[in-house]
């Protein structure tokens, strides 16, 4: 009888996680929990500066990979206030934080209203063509303007089709630069068959298993 009782005693004695308070950041575990409890309860500031501390230094040993964070101790000190509910009241080397700086919504971004001419361009070559318009006439401009014209044709055939006119490549430049931009008389576009053949070698196969006897050639080659 008198072991039964001891069992039933050692049950009614155990804690279990349902019937413990809620953890605040789970990662931390119980015991630092309890650790900023009582430090919370320290009635001496000085002594309860020093318990703060001694957290402190206990979470950065929990948690290594913090280190590689920035501001690794200030996040550490936000932690140690969220966790005691913002009940701790100690002289941190940083800005305390409020609860209201965790309840706040982030403020609404402002998207780009400007309308893209042609999606599978992009906004950039739009940026690019406004400031190659700036160049005087000449070699460097030609260059330039050969150089966008190369460009616009490779993101038509990665976004688009599979083949393309370089007339139609000439039209998109010459309505992007509102008739600003035009092809000098001897310029060549890059050659469509090499194009696709250089978007298709960049993509990456779908098969695991040319992946691997990829991966193999270049092991092979390395040695």
């Amino acid at each position: 009888m008198k072991n039964k009782n001891n069992e039933m005693e050692n049950e009614t004695n155990m804690e279990y996680n349902t019937s413990l308070p809620h953890l605040i950041i789970p990662e931390y575990g119980r015991n630092i929990q309890k650790m900023i409890d009582f430090a919370i309860s320290v009635k001496n500031r000085d002594e309860r500066n020093s318990v703060a501390k001694a957290i402190i230094n206990v979470m950065g040993q929990l948690n290594p990979h913090l280190r590689d964070v920035p501001d690794f101790k200030h996040k550490l000190w936000d932690h140690l206030f969220i966790i005691s509910d913002f009940k701790l009241d100690v002289d941190s080397p940083y800005p305390m934080p409020t609860r209201e700086t965790f309840i706040s919504k982030p403020e609404k971004l402002n998207y780009p209203k400007d309308d893209i001419r042609y999606k599978h361009f992009g906004k950039l070559i739009e940026e690019i063509i406004a400031k190659a318009k700036e160049y005087k006439e000449g070699e460097e401009r030609d260059f330039l303007v050969q150089t966008i014209a190369n460009h616009l044709k490779k993101s038509y055939l990665l976004w688009n089709r599979d083949s393309v006119e370089d007339e139609l490549i000439v039209e998109n430049l010459k309505e992007l630069s509102k008739g600003k931009l035009k092809l000098a008389d001897n310029a060549k576009l890059s050659d469509t068959n090499e194009i696709l053949a250089r978007n298709k070698a960049s993509k990456p196969s779908t098969n695991p298993t040319n992946n691997k006897k990829k991966d193999f050639k270049r092991k092979r080659f390395k040695k």
